[in-house]
């Protein structure tokens, strides 16, 4: 089976991660694409860099670690490791941009296998590094119900929360783990009788589970404060999200970098002012015939900001 990832908002997201540097320029610089996916980022920046110029990507996916290995570019590395570390990877305020493209990829819910999809029946793991951590079957199994309806209803909004733990205990008890996907998106129909039209009852604690089995709003919140670090003044950050949860923490960032806070009636002179780190360039969202030919862009949003001066902030938020 042939999986295939059409990447949102490409031209877009590469042109705001790149700025005004493009190949034309006999400058050397240095990008990072945070979320390696299926490549569709990485190899369009890879067209606009000069021959001194270099692209280091990260992955957890050992599935996007070995579609990456087949880019056979001297300027191009892959890193097997969460985007969260890349303050360890690669030197403070030595990077001119970096892209995040939150969220899984096509073929990660396309692919039974992985568990992500309640579309088809796989294991129920949806770990993206199948090497560490627990399975969401493993977690499932042994998580009290607090934990799991406190998971659902925060990760994925989900009003039926405690139903849904509620039952997801019952079976449990009754020495009847879930296993499958299709066991978890069965149970969670027979609880939850209304639903938002066109959506799967399952979607909203799918959703949730994957995101605390993956800890993506931990490596979110990590993430961008380690790329803000490795930024060099003037470097720009670009992040796509799809859902709000992820896109509140973004919008947040960005703005608590983008203002300067002055007790009020503190007597300075305009040039005494404290200066913000960094600059809003602006929110993007897809065009309408892109949401048209890839119906899973309709909730993308894309920001972008620019570091205006270096910052010793610590690597996580």
């Amino acid at each position: 089976m042939t999986l295939t990832h059409r990447p949102v908002l490409l031209a877009e997201a590469v042109n705001s991660v790149l700025g005004e540097m493009t190949s034309s320029e006999q400058q050397s610089i240095t990008i990072i694409d945070g979320t390696f996916g299926r490549g569709g980022h990485s190899r369009e920046i890879l067209k606009h860099l000069n021959s001194q110029s270099k692209l280091i990507a990260f992955d957890k996916d050992l599935q996007a670690i070995a579609e990456a290995k087949t880019i056979q570019d001297p300027r191009f590395q892959i890193i097997h490791e969460s985007f969260a570390s890349m303050a360890e990877e690669v030197p403070i305020n030595s990077i001119d941009g970096v892209l995040l493209d939150l969220g899984i990829s096509s073929p990660q819910i396309d692919d039974p296998s992985r568990g992500f999809s309640f579309r088809g029946d796989g294991p129920l793991d949806m770990r993206m590094d199948t090497t560490r951590g627990q399975s969401a079957a493993e977690w499932l199994a042994v998580a009290e119900q607090k934990d799991i309806a406190r998971v659902i209803k925060e990760y994925g909004e989900e009003r039926f929360a405690l139903q849904i733990a509620k039952a997801i205990i019952a079976r449990r008890e009754q020495g009847d783990s879930l296993t499958r996907t299709g066991e978890l998106a069965s149970l969670v129909a027979g609880v939850v009788r209304t639903r938002e039209a066109g959506q799967d009852p399952a979607t909203r604690t799918f959703q949730a589970i994957r995101i605390y089995i993956n800890q993506e709003l931990a490596d979110l919140e990590s993430g961008l404060s380690a790329a803000f670090q490795c930024l060099k003044p003037g470097g720009l950050l670009a992040v796509i999200s799809f859902h709000s949860l992820e896109d509140r923490i973004v919008k947040q960032f960005m703005q608590g970098l983008s203002k300067v806070s002055v007790p009020r009636g503190l007597p300075l002179t305009e040039n005494q002012m404290p200066k913000p780190l960094a600059e809003l360039l602006g929110r993007i969202k897809p065009s309408q015939q892109e949401v048209h030919e890839n119906p899973r862009a309709r909730s993308a949003i894309l920001r972008v900001m620019r570091k205006i001066k270096s910052t010793s902030m610590g690597a996580s938020s």
